[in-house]
Formats: C-alpha cells, structure tokens, sequence
C-alpha cells in the first residue's frame, strides 16, 4: 500500500499559515477530525505527531513537525474521507477553508507545495482499499455503472461492490430487502447512505460543487469546465464579469483525465492533466468565479440582450452572454457486449485505480492521438504489457512525433491498421479480442481513446452546427467575431467550436479570446 505523500514545510511558510489561521493544542488521543467531518481545516504541526487512519482505524501514515494533514477536499469542499487522531501532544496551526483557499490563490510558493500534495494524497487514496464511497450494486446495472464512471472521473476514493461475488458476501447482506429500481446502494464516508441516486444527489451530499438557486443571474455564464471553459472563467471574472461555470460531469474535462501533458508552454518537464485544471479551476475561482457541478444544460433560450439557459434539476441561468465550452464525450468501440466490461476492465481514462489493477497485465490501448499515446506510456511506466492498437497506416498523421518516439522508448507495441471486432470474457473480466483480421489478442485490461463526438445535442436548432454537431461561428455562421455564433452574445470555444484545433493549450486560448468577444458584444449592445 502506497503511503499518502509527506512532506514538510519551511518555517516561512509556517509563519504564513500562522498569519490567517489559529494556534491549538490537542493531547494524546484527540481526535482532530474524522470520517464524514464538512468543514475540517487544514493543520501545521509545530509539534507532537498525527496519524491519519482509514474508516476501520488502521493507520495510513503518521506526519509530524512541520508537516500538515489534508488533501483535495479542503479545497473543492468535500467531507473527508479519512480520521487523524494525535500520537504526541500537539501544538499545530488550524487554517479554515475560506482562508486557505485565499492563501493558495495569492501565495506562489506555498500553493505549489500544497496543491502537488493534495494531488498526490488524493490519487494515493484512490489505491487504497476501503476509503470512500462504497458503490454496492451488480455489474449488470446501468446505474450502477453510471455511478462508478461519475466517482472514477471525479477522482473520488471509492469501492465498487458487487452483491453477486462470492468473495464478498456482506455485500449481498448489506442490499437485502432492497428492490432492483433502489440500486446502487450508495454509502458515504460518515454512514449516511443514498439508494440509486443521480449524479447530483450524489454530488451534493458529498458537498462537490456549488448547490445552484433555482434561478440565477450572471454577467457571464460558462457552460463546461475544461481548459476552455476554465480559461473563459478564468479571464470573464479577472476582468470584473459576475462568472459561472456550470459542468455536466466533471471539472477538468478529458483534459484533466491526461496523465501527462508534455507539450504545454511553461512546464518543460511535462504537467498531469489532474494538476493543470486544478491549478485553472483554482485561479478561476480566486478571481471570483463560481462553478458548479454536475449540472447539465438541458436548452437555450436567446433573447436580445440576456439569454436563458436551462438546466437539468430545474434550475435555469439567466445570463448576458454564454461561452459554450462542452467539449466532446468519449467515442464508444462499436462491438457488442461492450457496457458488459466497462468500468470493469474497458476504460477511457488511465488514472491510478486502473494503473494499479494493470501492472504486469497485457493491455491494449485503442486509439491514434496524444492522449492514447499519454496513457500507453503511462501504463507501460507501471509494468504492463502495452500494445497501442490504431486504424491507421502512420501514427504521424494523428500524434505528436515526441509522443510516438517516447512510445519506442518505454517499449510499448504499436500494431497499424488494427481494429477490434469482437471481446471475449466472463463477469466483466476481458480475457481476449478479435481483431477485423481475424487474430484473437490476449487482452486483460483496455482504454479506449477514439476520440469524440461534440456535446451539443441539447442545442437542437437553436445554434447553428455543422454536419458532425461542432458548433459553426464566424463568417461561417454569419457572424462578425472569429467565436460568436449564430446567435449574438453567444459564443463557443475549444473542441466543440467546429474547426478548431484539438489541443489543450488552444483550448485555454480560444477560453480566454471568447471574454473579448463578450466585452464587444456587450459594448454594442449597452
């Protein structure tokens, strides 16, 4: 079991904390916060030692002097997965949320040392058995299945149990007595438990994201949360627009599921996607932007000078212009059987739960761009069997040339014009595919990166789109800006702006140049 990172900080950075938080104590054997807590702060320890222990009390690791205790939930306000109890007496500095959010927004220094470890505690916690959720429904449920790839693309500590292993019989035990409509049975870090509940039920009672009023007025409102969506947010509020980010599934979009991005300007030893949105989603909301997720807009009704845009769970965003900035959902293999072993052993992104299950197991990834080339290599790092499966005759017309010589390097097979046609397994466990040649592949484990299809489906006629769904703007859309579409005050940005360039650092970039727009609109319109 890998421990969560810890290190220590300077006693500079010590005074820092002290200068916004609150000097305590704590004796031998106080709890200092535990499982299911809302509104734990982060702790400096000056003195003593503390020991963090998972929900059934075994210890994890132990910190002591200038070392501090918290992870991701202190920021993104989520209850804490874990319990720290004090193994010496204690004499720490208590930092309230609000404050250190504040704190990582304007100090440098500091933020990075904090922000890296949290990342870091978090995709630890992801590896440990029995934190977090526990998701106990079968693997035949759709819902079932919809609320692991929720937990797994929000990067939340969780434990999928299923009522029909043999090798878990409590699990049966826990679910007796409930009907089928009332799985998954959700229980929560604390106890409380939910029967088969929606993304957002789910969300909220874990306290991820804002909780919308039923109607809300804004100068600026965001529709998805990835780099595009992220830099308009990040520019419309440094630039005193009232900004909203509502996001369907999760903050950082495909985006943040990289595992790392070595062609982004300024990090020339490469960053993890997880790192670059929580940085951005970070920035943004120093700035004063709300985001709020998941919530999914459902239409857009344009009017003059304010556009109404509805959302799922009844609520609706009056706003005076809209960045769309949905992006694109995964692109689904098209064989049969394929939900039977999704979550299970087909993925579409290479986090820490799926590295870990993958080390010494033949994989094969699907798929010609970066991001497959990013998760082959990745896997390959952990001591799986990599083969990069793609339909092409030449990786170069897809993927970038350092991403296909670091293929060579980390000894990862790459097969050309191949493509599955059929999966072979038992309970969700893939042992095997057929490819279109006819050659039947072992196969354990398989990430699919096929790129995607544009999330605008809820548009219907209301913006004008091309014939594969990206949204049309400019001249093509009879429009003056290079982003505004054909509906004035609303503009797209990143990958569902038809063609625009599929690469993060562009997106971030059409994010940012779309808060032009609006000022110009808005200008025009006054």
């Amino acid at each position: 079991m890998e421990a969560p990172a810890s290190p220590v900080l300077s006693p500079a950075q010590l005074e820092t904390l002290a200068g916004v938080g609150v000097e305590l104590t704590a004796e031998v054997g106080e709890v200092l916060y535990r499982v299911g807590d809302e509104t734990y702060p982060l702790i400096a320890i000056l003195e003593g030692e503390a020991a963090i222990q998972d929900p059934a009390g075994n210890e994890i690791v132990r910190h002591g002097r200038s070392g501090f205790l918290g992870e991701m939930n202190l920021l993104s306000g989520q209850t804490v997965y874990l319990t720290a109890v004090a193994t010496e007496p204690m004499r720490y500095i208590a930092v309230e949320r609000p404050a250190l959010r504040e704190l990582v927004a304007e100090d440098g220094p500091l933020s990075d040392v904090l922000l890296t470890t949290f990342i870091e505690r978090r995709e630890a916690l992801q590896r440990i058995d029995g934190i977090g959720l526990e998701v106990i429904g079968p693997r035949s449920s759709d819902d079932t299945r919809r609320i692991v790839d929720f937990a797994g693309r929000n990067r939340l500590p969780f434990q999928w149990r299923d009522p029909a292993a043999a090798d878990d019989p409590e699990a049966a035990v826990l679910v007796d007595g409930l009907d089928e409509s009332e799985l998954p049975l959700v229980r929560l870090p604390g106890g409380a438990e939910l029967k088969r509940p929606s993304n957002g039920e789910l969300a909220r009672a874990i306290n991820v994201g804002a909780v919308l009023k039923p109607r809300e007025e804004v100068d600026l409102l965001v529709i998805g949360g990835g780099p595009a969506g992220l830099g308009a947010a990040v520019y419309g509020a440094s630039e005193g627009l009232d900004t909203l980010v509502v996001e369907g599934s999760q903050l950082g979009g495909q985006a943040g599921t990289s595992r790392r991005i070595e062609n982004y300007l300024g990090f020339p030893a490469g960053i993890s996607g997880n790192e670059l949105t929580t940085k951005a989603i970070t920035q943004a909301r120093k700035f004063k932007a709300r985001t709020a997720t998941p919530y999914r807009a459902t239409a857009l009704e344009p009017g003059t000078d304010r556009h109404v845009v509805r959302l799922d769970d009844e609520r609706e965003v009056v706003a005076g212009s809209v960045v769309i900035a949905t992006g694109a959902d995964y692109r689904r293999l098209p064989v049969a059987g394929l939900g039977d072993y999704e979550g299970i052993s087909v993925f579409y992104a290479a986090g820490p739960l799926e590295g870990e299950k993958c080390g010494a197991q033949r994989v094969a990834v699907v798929g010609g761009g970066n991001s497959a080339a990013q998760a082959a290599i990745w896997l390959a790092k952990g001591g799986a069997l990599v083969t990069l499966l793609h339909r092409r005759k030449d990786l170069s017309e897809t993927m970038s040339q350092y991403l296909i010589d670091d293929l060579v390097k980390h000894r990862v097979a790459v097969r050309d014009r191949s493509e599955i046609a059929e999966l072979h397994g038992s309970d969700g466990q893939l042992e095997a595919v057929t490819l279109k040649d006819g050659e039947r592949m072992p196969v354990g484990y398989l990430f699919l990166f096929l790129g995607a299809v544009p999330c605008t489906d809820w548009l219907g006629d209301t913006v004008a789109r091309d014939e594969k769904g990206f949204i049309l703007t400019g001249p093509d859309a009879g429009a003056a800006g290079v982003q505004e579409t054909s509906v004035p005050g609303v503009f797209a940005a990143g990958d569902v702006r038809a063609g625009s360039i599929k690469r993060c650092a562009i997106a971030v970039g059409e994010g940012a140049a779309a808060v032009r727009y609006v000022h110009e609109w808005a200008a025009g319109t006054a």
